[in-house]
């Protein structure tokens, strides 16, 4: 067993195992860590916890040392000067006149690395653009083209829920969210309506349906045959969020609506037989969308 600690460098970012150590550490401490940018400044976000070593995923790098007053006040001063070098930016890219949004830009701990994030609709000839920058700053200069969810995550926003994106406040990864999970969830297909900030299928259509796939096995199919307190009829369509199945009943030729526990299945749907539900297909289409977040470490 090995003992690892877990460390995020962003707000909602991914999350990195590091080993502690003789270090004592716990929830929210500041730490400074090794990573591939070099020594980076984060916040233990896992405490210690001990994890079979073929789950570790090698090298596990050491945490150097608990943060210091000073490390905060430096990572400070960095945000201040990293403001600066984006306004700066800005006026160079209008400069070479380059088809580009820039979108955050990030001092690692250390000072030993500017990185710019922009987005560009293809690429990107930024070379007489990075000579510009390297010559104002005195540093080594790294421009990186992120996605338009990676944008929205940076950026932040008000979702069509009313609450701030899920992205910016507690998501560290992008996982694949596709047309498929919306119909499970009775949603409107128009990709208007599913759609997040950035333009692509909203990520809570992810996490959200784990929850209707625990609901599945309780709720009959549609044009399944079953047995209600009202008589037997056919199932019409279905409501995961109410708990409720509407059937037709067969000796009064009407709809009505029942508690899933008040229903039960005597045949499962005929092959080939058609059946109302309460979906409505606007626009149906396939989309499917997978981004990765750009590795912080």
């Amino acid at each position: 067993m090995v003992t690892v600690v877990g460390v995020r460098f962003k707000k909602a970012g991914k999350v990195y195992y590091f080993n502690p150590g003789a270090l004592e550490l716990s929830l929210g401490d500041h730490v400074i860590v090794e990573t591939s940018r070099g020594v980076e400044f984060g916040e233990v976000v896992i405490g210690p916890k001990d994890v079979k070593e073929e789950d570790v995923i090698a090298p596990l790098k050491d945490v150097i040392r608990k943060a210091t007053p000073e490390d905060v006040a430096h990572v400070e001063e960095n945000r201040i000067r990293a403001k600066e070098a984006e306004e700066i930016a800005i006026k160079k890219i209008e400069k070479h006149n380059l088809d580009m949004k820039l979108v955050d830009v990030e001092y690692t701990f250390d000072n030993s690395k500017l990185i710019f994030y922009f987005t560009a609709d293809g690429r990107v000839d930024f070379r007489e653009l990075v000579k510009d920058l390297a010559a104002v700053f005195k540093t080594r200069i790294e421009l990186r083209q992120i996605g338009v969810r990676d944008e929205a995550k940076m950026l932040g926003g008000i979702g069509p829920c009313g609450r701030v994106v899920c992205c910016n406040t507690f998501l560290g990864d992008f996982d694949p969210v596709s047309i498929k999970m919306a119909k499970q969830q009775n949603l409107s297909l128009n990709p208007v309506k599913i759609s997040g900030l950035c333009g692509r299928l909203m990520c809570c259509l992810r996490f959200e349906n784990d929850s209707y796939d625990s609901l599945e096995s309780k709720f009959p199919e549609v044009g399944a045959r079953v047995i209600t307190p009202g008589g037997e009829g056919v199932v019409v369509s279905v409501s995961k969020s109410k708990s409720l199945v509407r059937v037709k009943l067969d000796d009064i030729d009407d709809i009505q609506e029942y508690p899933v526990e008040e229903v039960e299945v005597s045949e499962v749907k005929e092959t080939g037989e058609t059946s109302e539900t309460s979906e409505t297909d606007e626009g149906s289409e396939s989309l499917s969308e997978s981004s990765g977040e750009n590795d912080e470490t």
